[in-house]
């Protein structure tokens, strides 16, 4: 399918039917999320991938029992890092550096631009920022999982809190965001066939 065809074709999955996404198709979504655009490209995230069927359990009370979480085949949630260290900052550094085949001092220059832009934010600010650069990432996974025709659910309707506990992610300096559920469209799902709606284009965009 064109790209079109395959945002046309997919929909927010109300009812999957626990069938297996195949591990090629589950490596192309999980490499085009690694290949999402961010700002400086630090990637302030990090992206789990849950087949575990007991942590799957455990996460249901806290996305407010929705089926697609056990019911899935995996489920991919995003993770914002909750502040950008210094070390973090001289990891990313020391990385382009080793793939660039570049010297640290080449790059001292855009470290300090990095730091500085970072360095002005409040923590809440970066725990804000590294969010968005996660829901890019994210939308780049929904879009891939459409282009290989694996149903997908966006979730934002989970308690982070809960997520960082029973994941134990706060330890890792790391919040839940945004939850992706993969799977399959189940023969009962009543969304399916229905039509799509969006905005018209006239109402959404405007040229100027």
């Amino acid at each position: 399918m064109s790209l079109l065809d395959s945002l046309k074709w997919r929909y927010a999955t109300k009812k999957m039917s626990g069938a297996k996404v195949p591990t090629e198709k589950l490596e192309f979504i999980l490499d085009a999320i690694q290949l999402a655009p961010s700002s400086f490209g630090l990637q302030p995230y990090t992206v789990l991938v849950i087949e575990d069927e007991a942590t799957k359990a455990k996460l249901l009370p806290a996305s407010y029992n929705q089926s697609q979480i056990t019911d899935s085949s995996h489920l991919i949630v995003f993770a914002a890092w909750t502040s950008v260290s210094a070390e973090k900052i001289d990891t990313f550094i020391a990385d382009i550096a080793a793939k660039r085949s570049l010297s640290l001092e080449a790059l001292n220059d855009y470290k300090g631009y990095i730091s500085g832009s970072i360095t002005r934010l409040s923590e809440e600010q970066q725990a804000i920022w590294n969010a968005k650069q996660a829901y890019i990432a994210f939308g780049i996974g929904l879009t891939a999982a459409a282009e290989v025709e694996v149903d997908a659910t966006p979730m934002e309707g989970f308690v982070p809190a809960q997520y960082n506990e029973i994941l134990g992610l706060t330890e890792q300096g790391l919040t839940a965001s945004v939850v992706l559920a993969l799977g399959y469209r189940g023969e009962e799902d009543w969304l399916a066939p229905l039509p799509k709606v969006r905005r018209d284009k006239d109402l959404l965009f405007k040229f100027i």
